[in-house]
């Protein structure tokens, strides 16, 4: 396991202190869930974000192939 060390304002301290006491946990451990939970919500926001671009290049891709169906279609209706 590795260690760091950090330098945290007294502010965040004393809240981080408060709130490991109230869910009766080690400051340590609580900086860990603290630490693990926005790792999980910054790789879902990354997910999200290769999503919604692989979309935009899908519906970029659909609408020329859409463009593409409706002028032969038009084409064919001239015939």
């Amino acid at each position: 396991m590795g260690a760091i060390s950090l330098k945290l304002s007294d502010d965040l301290v004393q809240a981080s202190s408060a709130c490991a006491r109230a869910l009766r946990l080690s400051r340590a451990e609580y900086i860990r869930r603290a630490i693990e939970q926005m790792n999980r919500e910054t790789r879902a926001q990354l997910r999200a974000k290769r999503l919604a671009e692989v979309s935009r290049k899908v519906r970029d891709e659909s609408m020329r192939v859409n463009a593409e169906f409706a002028s032969v279609e038009w084409d064919a209706d001239v015939e």
